[in-house]
This record gives structure tokens, C-alpha cells and sequence, in this order.
């Protein structure tokens, strides 16, 4: 599938489930503990944020895989950038960290969300939160101005990762980092699954094997890598019948390879 293709998959879906969450719409598969796919909903280890200082229910649509605020290191008076904000709620998180001396920013590539992020911004009334619609892979924002960069489930879902990192990269001064909660995969995902363009938008055909990973990184330019959390995801068994022989599925769910969170940093 061509880049252009799953950026209108993912930027459509996601502003679905924006116009969803603001309307009585019930149907909507997303939840604390889940991430949207076709027609089914997988657990996604959703790591509560309720104990969380900052954290706005408003602001929470369940799309993320763990917490980088948690590991981020963040201080009073720090410039963060969080990519692919969506509502906000990372956003609100980092500046109950950084405080009033700080500056909060968070990028996201669809409108409806961009939208929704303001108007929960205005609420609390914060004047160094912002929200800006742009794209991870070409950010519309100057080099060398945040400490930390944030993400929560986001970069599993663009095309060109190493574009990506190294837009992290650029934006970031020297000396800063990031922290960003992700998606991948160990061993062989089944192509089917992969290739499921719905199932993309809803959080993992778009992971890549954690070496991979790790390499696009590493080719960015960043050092000191460290992994501070990984967990399994757990799919359902009526999804993994749908893309994996029944005799396979006990190996892909007790076995070395899988599908997993994990949260990840580096400096530049």
C-alpha cells in the first residue's frame, strides 16, 4: 500500500473516532483498554492514567500503549513536543511536569483532533499548551527547540519511520531526548495481518520487528537507547483465527514472538 494511502486510512479513521467521542455515538470500538481495528477490538495493555498528575478523562481516548511521561525525566521549565497528541492527554500530563516556566506543544495530522485538543486546552485555560495540525514526517516547526520529545502509540503508524526519527532528530536540541511508547513486532507477523489495511489503522500492522526498530533509531543519530518497559499484547482468539492457522496461534501467543508495547528513549 502506497504512503499516501495509509496516511488517508489513519488520518480518517483517527478523525472518526475524534467526531465520535464528541457526539452520543456509542458504536465507537475505542476504550480505556482498547485500540480501534475493523470490526473487533484488541486489548492494548492501556496503562492507567487516572493516578497520573495532569491526566484529563476529557483528553484520554484510550489510543495509547503505555505512559513516556513516566520514564520522559521531565523538569520544571522544559520545551516538549508530543507527536500525534490527539485529544491532548500527553500533553496535559508533560505540563503538569514542566509547570508554568515550561512550553507544551502537540502536533497531530488530523483536524478533528486538533480541534478537540483546543477546545480541551480551554478549559484549563493553560497558555503555554498548544496544538498544531501537521505532519510527523515533514513538522512544521523550527530545529533545536524542545528538550523531550513525546509519543504514545503513533509512530507504529507512519509510513516513513525514518523520516520520522530523524525529524525527532532535527527538532531536538543537542542534548535533548525523547520517550515515546510504541508498537512492534518480534519474529514474523503473517503477512495477512499485515496487510489488513483497517487493522493498520487500528494499531499494528504498521509495527516493525523490534531490531528494525531499534536500527532506524540508531541510523538517526541518536545514542544511549534504552528500553524501559515492554509487555505482550494480547489479541483476541476470534482475530488471530482470522489471519492465523488454529494450530500456529498457541506458538504466536506463549512463544518469543508476538506483538508488544514498548516504551523506549534516547538522547540526540
Amino acid at each position: 500500500m502506497k504512503a499516501e494511502n495509509i496516511k488517508d486510512i489513519v488520518k480518517e479513521k483517527y478523525s472518526q473516532i475524534a467526531r465520535e467521542s464528541d457526539s452520543d455515538n456509542s458504536s465507537s470500538c475505542c476504550g480505556p483498554t482498547n485500540c480501534c481495528g475493523s470490526d473487533s477490538e484488541i486489548s492494548m495493555i492501556g496503562d492507567e492514567y487516572k493516578d497520573v498528575e495532569g491526566y484529563n478523562p476529557d483528553a484520554d481516548l484510550g489510543l495509547g500503549c503505555g505512559i513516556p511521561t513516566e520514564f520522559a525525566g521531565l523538569k520544571p521549565g522544559q520545551h516538549v513536543l508530543d507527536l500525534g497528541s490527539g485529544a491532548g492527554n500527553d500533553c496535559f500530563v508533560a505540563r503538569a511536569e514542566v509547570g508554568e516556566s515550561g512550553k507544551v506543544i502537540g502536533i497531530d495530522f488530523s483536524e478533528d483532533m486538533v480541534k478537540k485538543a483546543r477546545r480541551n486546552n480551554q478549559k484549563h485555560g493553560f497558555k503555554n499548551v498548544y496544538f498544531l495540525s501537521g505532519d510527523i514526517e515533514e513538522m512544521p516547526l523550527k530545529a533545536d527547540q524542545f528538550d523531550v520529545v513525546l509519543s504514545n502509540c503513533v509512530l507504529n503508524l507512519v509510513p516513513d519511520k525514518h523520516k520520522a526519527f530523524s525529524e525527532i532528530h532535527r527538532v531536538l536540541k543537542p542534548g535533548g531526548h525523547f520517550c515515546v511508547s510504541d508498537v512492534v513486532v518480534k519474529g514474523t507477523l503473517p503477512e495477512k495481518l499485515r496487510k489488513d489495511a483497517e487493522m493498520y489503522a487500528g494499531c499494528v500492522s504498521g509495527a516493525l520487528e523490534l531490531e528494525k526498530y531499534l536500527d532506524v533509531i540508531h541510523k538517526a543519530g541518536f545514542r544511549d537507547m534504552q528500553i524501559h518497559k515492554q509487555k505482550r499484547i494480547e489479541i483476541p482468539q476470534e482475530t488471530l483465527e482470522k489471519y492465523i492457522p488454529k494450530e500456529q496461534i498457541e506458538d504466536f501467543n506463549t512463544g518469543d514472538k508476538g506483538i508488544f508495547s514498548i516504551t523506549i528513549s534516547a538522547k540526540r
